[in-house]
């Protein structure tokens, strides 16, 4: 099962270069991988229509009951066979549909074989989160899908349309599953049917929750908007996730859970009333509407309705009728949508107003057509005939809701036949008055994979006894009610059959009198849910604007002090409310002096920054205070904190000082007398108040300190830097998560500054045609020597000869010079001696990252290309690479971020030690090497070059900055 999958995804992401050499003949190739699972689930068939299961299961964090579960019982095989052999088929049929310069082909390629395997897996999980997963990767790959053509505006509404939708719809279902799990005490799918937790409030909530993320998924009323705008997509598309995969995914979720939930009083209410309502909006709607596939798509919703209702309702056969019925849906409507596709790749056009004599120029494809929608309107012989009477004997006996169910389905069956009649006759009849529309042939091959879908509706049809076992499977999990029912193409003339009829009859009238039925609907049409959906959207955006306009003023000071009265009032709230303080240990204030003194400064460092108007003051007191703490680490004992702050802060200022060349000197803001005046109580009562929560936190402690037990964990392996193993071993997902969000952030800010490219040019020197940005600012001034006069018998720096000799200092640039190599090379050292000595990959980034400052302060933006030629991306992404790959290294050993570690003993250097952490160590100094390089060149650099650029010191070859000549 696993590997199925896997090939799935494994060769979607080889989608592109395969379109890229083959064409559209690719697509035959990407049609393997479900072809296999389709070829699999027969393989299976005896066994889980035997009532068996092949299940599969990989322990991925056994000590929280993580896993992956994968199970394969007589529902999962009906799901497998439609979502891998439709989606083969229609693979196939895109080799045909698409040409060889179809623009992104092979990125959609990989969309949909993607999408094949995430349903292949959705339909196979046994693990509510697992399920969820895959639930929301069918919801991405979606949205890709139906924005494919990304260039027109239509696209891109419907695909947000419908990621917005399901994914509040998934968002709510993931709650559910969480309260369903912490009821039934474990998240397995078969056990939780097999001993349903016991009705509760909390477990009902559940059940609506999860209800909400399978009727948004498969477009029940009132989230139905979204599936006919997803028209928007390709034909294909539509064929495969609207038909046979993605807005079944719901309904399965139904069918799948109600064995164990169809008795809970919320349950029945929800799934009839919604079924039927969605059944009889949606056929009504496909009466009056012109696009073949807009058709097709209200008849989708009306027959999702019908499924809903049907798998929902609880007993035994009504499951047996909404098995059969998925069964038939797909086999009649994927083959619907095809064969849209070809008329509209034949004729130019789905209007069926402009539609004529299609039938007599393709008479097979209008044959198959004629098939198909037969097995629609459930005319006998087809399968969708022996799937629409079993549902109607199983509403006749069941309870009075179910009844009235069967009546909803009636009307409901009666609009089924009129928009089936509607389709084949606007797709294919000669009408009055239109001039038949002219076509081109249609190969076998476009041809034959809807035919082949419809004729397997018409040979299941008196074969649906072949389905029984297997659908029996599924429907003997629920209780039986009197005698139960076999699927059979005839049952002998009884009330079902006559109801059939009086659809038959009323669809056939509702169609003869179509004009009159167009005239009323649109007389009588309600807004529709996309233009609610549409008018919310607006609503909220204006909202937003609103609220954004009232708060954000535009004033930093206000909002930092609106977040700390936020902060002063709840936590206020809870300190007076719950009086947390009794029995609290009482504080020191310090365990030496020298940390009061350190405080006090530090203290006094902060309280002067109120004080200040100039943005250069502000800076350094604001280091200061940094220093402080990094000071009271130095004296609490914590080298490895006080370390790393160090470097954080002069990082920091640094930055600080390069974005304050080009921002005025002094505060702009006016502050009045009385408002200066009251920050210095807000902020003494907020520090307060956080002071007070860190001791009533501290003091709440009840267990052990891990503090004792992480030291012995780190001794017994021979280390003894227990932070730096800390970092990279026992918290180590952590520390790449966040390594991934530093990352993101220095791109994001980064990304401001380089609005059109993050590219830096050539960054030579012959670009220059007059002094640097660092020599813009100075004076000139005639008492100094000039020239080479007075230039250093030596240049210290590579880019010295572009810096002005009025505004060089050589000492710093020899000290800078001097100083470079041995700080790499400290870098390296804290690197590889963190095991057992202060350091660590990030300090050493940071130390690394402080050396190119350096030499950039020195000699400005030539000298840091010099010092570092290659791109900070480089480094960024390759520090990620390799520590995402030592993670995935652990997978050998079953666990991710498992540590490997190997002693040896070399001739010279005597015995030494190697492990994974280091290599994730290693990746971490990368990334943070690459993101301080980043920051500079952003800050630093490319504001140099816009100085130089507005001086009109650059030449026209001075890359897309330079602007050409000067100004």
């Amino acid at each position: 099962m696993i590997a199925l999958i896997v090939a799935h995804f494994a060769l979607a992401a080889c989608a592109g270069p395969l379109v890229h050499r083959l064409g559209r003949r690719a697509f035959v190739v990407l049609a393997l991988p479900p072809a296999a699972a389709t070829v699999w689930a027969f393989t299976r068939w005896d066994t889980v229509a035997s009532s068996g299961a092949d299940t599969w299961s990989w322990q991925w964090i056994p000590d929280y009951g993580v896993a992956l579960d994968l199970r394969l019982d007589a529902l999962a095989e009906l799901m497998v066979l439609l979502a891998a052999g439709v989606g083969a088929l229609v693979l196939l049929y895109c080799a045909s549909y698409f040409t060889d310069d179809t623009p992104q082909l092979g990125r959609f390629a990989g969309n949909l074989l993607a999408f094949a395997g995430a349903m292949l897996a959705l339909v196979l999980a046994d693990d509510l989160i697992t399920l969820y997963v895959f639930w929301e990767l069918t919801t991405v790959f979606s949205y890709l899908l139906i924005g494919h053509g990304s260039e027109h505006r239509h696209s891109r509404r419907s695909a947000l349309q419908a990621l917005v939708v399901t994914t509040f719809g998934g968002l709510a279902m993931l709650v559910g599953f969480l309260i369903l799990g912490q009821a039934a005490g474990t998240y397995r799918i078969s056990a939780i049917v097999a001993d349903p937790p016991e009705t509760t409030l909390a477990v009902s909530v559940a059940v609506v929750l999860v209800l909400c993320g399978a009727l948004s998924k498969s477009a029940i009323w009132p989230f139905s908007m979204w599936l006919p705008n997803a028209m928007a997509a390709p034909t294909p598309v539509s064929a495969y996730l609207h038909a046979a995969a993605m807005v079944k995914a719901g309904v399965y979720l139904v069918a799948r859970l109600a064995p164990a939930f169809a008795d809970v009083p919320v349950w029945k209410p929800v799934v009839l009333v919604l079924g039927g309502a969605t059944m009889l909006l949606g056929g009504w709607r496909a009466l009056r509407l012109n696009d073949l596939k807009l058709v097709l798509a209200y008849g989708t919703v009306s027959q999702l309705g019908f499924l809903t209702l049907l798998a929902g309702i609880g007993n035994r056969n009504a499951a047996l009728a909404a098995a059969a019925m998925i069964l038939g849906h797909a086999l009649f409507k994927a083959p619907l949508f095809l064969v849209t596709g070809i008329v509209d790749h034949a004729a130019g056009t789905r209007d069926l107003r402009r539609l004529s004599g299609v039938g007599r120029s393709l008479p097979y494809v209008a044959g198959v057509a004629v098939l198909a929608a037969a097995s629609m309107a459930a005319l006998p012989p087809l399968l969708g005939f022996a799937a629409k009477e079993a549902a109607f004997e199983a509403l006749l006996h069941g309870s009075a809701a179910d009844r009235w169910a069967l009546a909803v389905v009636v009307a409901g069956s009666a609009l089924t036949t009129a928009y089936s009649l509607r389709f084949v006759w606007g797709a294919f009849a000669r009408k009055p008055g239109v001039p038949d529309t002219p076509v081109h042939r249609v190969g076998w091959a476009f041809l034959a994979p809807p035919a082949l879908l419809a004729v397997l509706g018409l040979v299941l049809g008196p074969g649906v006894g072949w389905t029984d076992r297997l659908l029996g499977a599924y429907a003997d999990t629920f209780p039986a009610d009197g005698k139960p029912y076999h699927l059979a193409l005839w049952h002998g003339f009884g009330l079902a059959l006559l109801l059939s009829a009086l659809a038959w009859a009323a669809g056939t009238a509702l169609f003869l009198g179509r004009a009159h039925v167009t005239r009323l609907s649109r007389r009588i049409a309600w807004p529709t849910a996309d233009s609610v959906f549409g008018h919310l959207l607006l609503g909220q955006e204006r909202l937003a604007l609103q609220v954004t306009g009232f708060i954000q003023r535009g004033s930093l000071s206000v909002y930092l002090a609106t977040t700390l009265l936020v902060m002063l009032a709840g936590q206020l709230a809870v300190l007076v409310v719950d009086t947390p303080w009794d029995g609290a240990v009482r504080p020191r204030l310090w365990d030496n002096p020298l940390q009061g003194a350190v405080a006090a400064l530090t203290c006094a460092a902060a309280l002067l920054c109120l004080t200040v108007r100039r943005r250069m003051k502000a800076v350094v007191l604001a280091g200061l205070t940094g220093y402080g703490a990094a000071l009271l680490f130095v004296v609490q004992g914590a080298p490895d904190l006080a370390l790393t702050q160090f470097c954080v802060e002069t990082v920091s200022m640094i930055v600080f000082v390069l974005v304050l060349r080009r921002m005025p000197v002094h505060f702009q803001e006016t502050v009045s007398t009385w408002r200066r005046a009251a920050r210095i109580p807000m902020a003494l009562a907020a520090a307060a108040t956080i002071g007070v929560g860190m001791w009533v936190a501290a003091a709440a402690r009840t267990a052990e300190p891990a503090g004792a037990a992480m030291v012995r964990e780190v001794a017994d392996h021979g280390l003894k830097d227990v932070v730096a193993t800390i970092l990279v071993d026992l918290r180590a997902w952590d520390t790449m998560g966040e390594s991934a969000v530093l990352a993101a952030a220095a791109i994001g800010v980064t990304s401001l500054i380089y609005l059109h490219r993050r590219s830096e040019g050539t960054m030579v020197q012959e670009e220059l045609r007059g002094r640097t940005a660092w020599s813009l600012s100075a004076h000139h001034s005639s008492r100094l020597p000039q020239g080479d006069e007075a230039a250093p018998e030596r240049s210290w720096l590579a880019a010295g000869a572009t810096l002005a000799p009025e505004h060089r200092s050589i000492v710093f640039e020899v000290v800078a010079r001097l100083l470079f190599h041995p700080i790499l090379v400290l870098s390296v050292y804290l690197l590889f001696c963190a095991e057992s000595l202060p350091g660590g990959g990030f300090v050493a980034g940071l130390v690394a990252g402080l050396a190119l400052i350096t030499r950039y302060l020195a000699g400005g933006r030539f000298e840091l290309a010099e010092a570092a030629p290659l791109q900070p991306g480089l480094f960024t992404g390759l520090g990620l690479f390799i520590s995402t790959g030592v993670g995935i290294l652990g997978l050998a050993d079953g666990t991710v971020l498992h540590a490997f570690t190997y002693n040896g003993h070399l001739p010279v250097f005597g015995k030494y030690h190697l492990g994974t952490p280091v290599l994730f160590d290693f990746g971490v100094y990368l990334l943070v090497l690459g993101v301080v390089l980043d920051i500079v060149r952003a800050l630093g650099a490319k504001i140099d070059r816009q100085i130089e650029r507005a001086a009109g010191v650059l030449t026209p070859e001075g890359g897309p900055e330079a602007g050409g000549g000067p100004r």
